[in-house]
């Protein structure tokens, strides 16, 4: 098994940095394959410009970077992605990621329904992020992010298994608190 790890947070000393060390010490400690999609340190550039939209309808793409990362996203089985919660929504970077990846006839293929996912051979999605406000906010009170717009197009391009994880009161919150939530990310893995 294949792990692809997304990881869209700017700050190495940041809560979600421990969380990336928390899954890649129990990767490895497995034994289990895993690449690291660092977007911030990679300098992947998620605005979508002239040449990427001329191309973008025949689901085609110039970019290198983005070729290479959907290589590794057609040859793992699962992903993970680790991201903090900003003004309701995921961070820039990794919403321009979404545009520029999955690409149609790469990821996506379009049915009479909508979208027909073709990357089914993601068996196993994470999708961990944290957060300032509580997590029962964002699943009832002000629309939830995750649950709602992102993990519809994660499955509707056929990412599987999705289970999602949040670390609430991030900033504020206790140390043990952050510490439990640790141990819960270690047990995923």
């Amino acid at each position: 098994m294949k792990t692809a790890i997304v990881f869209a947070h700017p700050w190495h000393g940041s809560f979600n940095k421990a969380i990336l060390d928390t899954v890649v010490t129990s990767l490895t400690a497995k034994k289990k394959e895993f690449v690291l999609l660092d977007l911030n340190k990679d300098n992947f550039n998620p605005v979508m410009k002239e040449q990427d939209l001329a191309l973008f309808s025949k689901g085609d793409t110039s970019d290198q970077q983005v070729k290479a990362y959907q290589t590794i996203l057609k040859d793992s089985d699962e992903i993970v992605f680790i991201f903090p919660i900003w003004w309701f929504g995921i961070p820039a970077i990794l919403k321009g990621f979404i545009d520029k990846v999955m690409l149609k006839t790469y990821a996506y293929n379009l049915g009479k329904l909508g979208l027909v996912g073709l990357l089914g051979n993601i068996q196993k999605t994470t999708v961990i992020t944290t957060s300032e406000m509580p997590t029962i906010m964002l699943r009832f009170g002000f629309g939830n992010p995750i649950a709602g717009t992102f993990k519809a197009i994660i499955k509707g391009v056929g990412f599987k298994n999705i289970k999602w994880y949040n670390s609430d009161f991030t900033t504020s919150g206790k140390r043990s608190k952050k510490t439990k939530f640790l141990n819960k990310i270690k047990k995923r893995f």
